[in-house]
């Protein structure tokens, strides 16, 4: 595995918030862009350290995708009206509501820094009013800072030169940014680069966890497996699944009092599948 360059932005002294994120609601997709409780017995679980799954099976996620399809219909994600906006949107909306997101990118855009080449520009401390509504503005302005930086010095600025390289390769220097973690990195080469990877975020371990097949504290990377094993390859899948999920963990697979009899899942959850 590649050693990873470490790109940090302009140093100030705030401390790196945690990497969960909040998804938005989303109106528009990619680049382009348009871009409960059941009372069912649970399944017989494993012994603790026998591995993330529950059972010896896989879940039926092609059965659960037709489910929630058949109920959402397409969720048209990611809302950015070019891959970079939806990269500041991917950044931004760790530990934050979309709406203030929202609002810091219309402030970005008053000031035409939606770009590269401009936020690199811009003086730390007017970026970090610029995005003051997203919550935890210093890290993140210094995270702007810090993608754009590796942008330019690895691949001289451009967004199609960075999307173009091997998924792997490029995820693996995602990584290296300062700020950018599993979910962030996978929002933006799925979201924005349309590499074919899955976001796994609280709401996929939440449903897993709830019909039975992952611990809700599993390993990111062990989740993200489960759903790249069983639709490999499948960018639009992954786009179009990760967004009903978002959608089920926020009207029904509540973190508290779920609502698992209106649930498009709850009949699997009743036959514990």
């Amino acid at each position: 595995m590649p050693r990873r360059r470490r790109y940090r932005g302009q140093v100030t002294t705030a401390v790196a918030s945690p990497q969960r994120k909040e998804h938005p609601s989303a109106h528009r997709t990619g680049p382009g862009v348009r871009l409960s409780a059941g009372t069912s017995a649970e399944p017989a679980l494993k012994p603790a350290g026998a591995g993330i799954s529950l059972r010896d099976s896989q879940p039926p996620l092609d059965e659960y995708y037709n489910a929630l399809f058949a109920h959402f219909g397409p969720q048209h994600w990611w809302p950015g009206k070019t891959p970079f906006e939806v990269i500041v949107g991917a950044i931004l909306t760790q530990n934050t509501s979309w709406a203030n997101v929202e609002k810091a990118i219309a402030n970005l855009r008053a000031e035409s820094l939606l770009s590269p080449a401009a936020i690199d520009r811009i003086p730390l401390r007017k970026l970090e009013r610029l995005v003051r509504s997203s919550g935890y503005f210093r890290q993140k302005a210094r995270k702007l800072k810090a993608f754009c930086e590796f942008l330019r010095t690895e691949h001289s600025g451009s967004l199609e030169r960075m999307f173009a390289t091997p998924t792997i390769e490029l995820r693996e220097k995602l990584l290296g940014v300062f700020g950018i973690g599993p979910e962030t990195a996978d929002s933006i080469l799925l979201y924005a680069g349309g590499h074919p990877v899955f976001v796994v975020d609280a709401y996929t371990k939440r449903m897993l966890a709830r019909h039975g097949w992952h611990y809700e504290n599993a390993g990111y990377e062990d989740v993200r497996r489960t759903f790249e094993t069983k639709f490999p390859g499948d960018s639009r899948r992954f786009n179009e699944f990760h967004a009903l999920i978002v959608s089920t963990g926020k009207q029904f697979c509540l973190k508290r009092e779920p609502l698992c009899h209106a649930c498009p899942l709850g009949r699997y959850r009743e036959a514990r599948r």
